[in-house]
């Protein structure tokens, strides 16, 4: 997979770009004066992220995903990623045929659904997985490959199906490795050493 440099990212006018951020050469951008990245954050290939998107450190987005921010907007909360091939959306048409549908039709003759999601702190959603227009997936959500996410989660918890549903609390181990490794990142800042 290669990278787009720190010089390509530059000119590409991001709201806000940490560093270190790795973004797939053949990720495609819209939008990118909406978009904030955090530190040590990676898009991968054959990726769409447009919108209104925020995205804090060390989140991951995988291969064959979709970002759709539209007016509402997306936010990654740090350490939050999304597995191969997730679709994340904020707005959708209504589909009970009271209204016309898609974005060639005006806006006076829909009737769209727009509603922000959040992709809370160690949250992970798994491979295949839909995320619906006003979902906020908690602190320490994980969601099960081919979940449909249509309804907000509660912290630390296992959500898998369609529509997903609560299967068990999840442990809270990694926040100890959180806390070591954000450590260990000071460390080599205060000493000089490259992050």
């Amino acid at each position: 997979m290669a990278f787009l440099n720190q010089q390509e990212l530059d000119a590409m006018g991001f709201k806000q770009l940490g560093r270190h951020v790795q973004i797939s050469d053949k990720a495609s951008i819209y939008n990118p004066d909406q978009i904030e990245i955090g530190d040590h954050s990676r898009i991968d290939d054959f990726c769409v992220i447009s919108g209104r998107v925020t995205i804090g450190r060390n989140v991951h987005i995988a291969v064959f995903c979709n970002v759709a921010g539209g007016e509402p907007g997306i936010t990654f909360g740090d350490f939050s990623g999304l597995a191969y091939g997730c679709h994340v959306f904020t707005q959708s048409d209504d589909y009970g045929g009271d209204t016309l549908t898609n974005p060639t039709v005006p806006d006076a003759y829909k009737r769209e659904i727009k509603r922000a999601v959040v992709i809370g702190r160690h949250a992970i959603v798994g491979t295949n997985s839909l995320v619906f227009p006003g979902v906020v997936l908690a602190e320490g959500t994980s969601v099960g490959a081919h979940s449909m996410i249509t309804k907000s989660t509660e912290e630390w918890s296992v959500y898998f199906g369609n529509p997903a549903k609560r299967l068990k609390s999840r442990k809270k181990g990694l926040l100890v490795l959180e806390a070591e490794y954000l450590a260990a990142e000071r460390n080599r800042a205060d000493s000089g050493e490259p992050a």
